[in-house]
């Protein structure tokens, strides 16, 4: 196989990287560019790009729903809604993936998971993106959207929305710059900061979203029984601060012999998407088979 053009799509953002097939964890990052406006743009990249580098196979992550080589649905991105990257790309091999998921790939594969065969990752940003290896599968479910845990409701009276679950709601991104901006704190990170240097307004602001955080890991446990469960995203940066937090949000909704779960940081942070599209592309439409 030739070279491997892996990239990380954001709603805003596509990082653009190659790797070789022996090497998807050493992937080099090549360009960081804003993301596409239309379906054309986005085909005239990565049709250029494939040329440019001479790549016989794509690994791509993407902010939705992705099912075999189509992209079902991409909240951000709705020009993708659709795609089929198999159809648009004859001879070229294709690994498409949820960039939750290609960020667990990667820490199966070289990271924090590596050697696991069932572990959870939450990716806490802007929103929640989850991902679960069980039995040495990355799952897909009936139509690619399995594990959604960003959708997680423990609020029986929520009424629910169309573009983000209850769990985004309260622990993601947007919560954490609601009660940042509540202590005249600029934004959530600002606001994780305060809480490390013992601010005690902090410190008490982050104990609802952890709980409902904890709530929801503590639930996808008891399903599931991973040996691990991997925080990445933004919130993996503030992840010594908290862990304390977040352990007895999760123990106390699980039974004795399922408490003490590792929770772990995401080893390749940021790189993770990147990563974990090289490793797709190297495996083809196979790359949710891990072991």
């Amino acid at each position: 196989m030739s070279g491997i053009l892996a990239i990380d799509l954001g709603g805003t953002r596509c990082r653009i990287g190659l790797a070789q097939p022996d090497n998807p964890a050493g992937v080099d990052l090549l360009e960081d560019v804003a993301a596409p406006k239309t379906r054309d743009d986005f085909m005239a990249l990565i049709q250029n790009r494939l040329k440019r580098h001479g790549a016989g196979a794509l690994g791509l992550g993407i902010p939705g729903l992705a099912q075999g080589s189509i992209c079902r649905w991409v909240p951000n991105l709705p020009y993708l809604d659709g795609l089929d990257l198999a159809e648009e790309l004859p001879g070229i091999s294709i690994g498409l993936g949820n960039d939750a998921q290609l960020s667990l790939l990667a820490e199966v594969r070289a990271g924090a998971a590596r050697g696991a065969t069932d572990a959870i990752l939450l990716a806490v940003g802007t929103g929640i993106g989850s991902a679960v290896l069980a039995s040495g599968t990355i799952i897909a479910g009936h139509g690619g959207g399995a594990c959604s845990f960003g959708w997680a409701t423990a609020d029986l009276a929520d009424p629910g929305e169309d573009v983000s679950g209850w769990l985004e709601r309260q622990a993601a991104g947007r919560a954490f710059d609601h009660l940042a901006a509540s202590l005249d704190l600029p934004n959530g990170h600002a606001l994780m900061e305060a809480a490390r240097k013992g601010y005690s307004a902090a410190l008490s602001a982050l104990q609802y979203p952890i709980d409902a955080l904890g709530a929801a890991i503590g639930s996808a446990v008891a399903l599931l029984d991973p040996a691990m469960v991997i925080i990445a995203g933004g919130v993996a940066e503030a992840f010594d601060i908290l862990e304390p937090l977040l352990r007895p949000a999760v123990d106390r909704r699980l039974p004795p012999h399922l408490r003490g779960i590792t929770l772990k940081p995401a080893h390749h942070r940021s790189r993770a998407g990147l990563i974990g599209a090289a490793f797709a592309g190297a495996s083809g439409s196979n790359w949710r088979r891990t072991s």
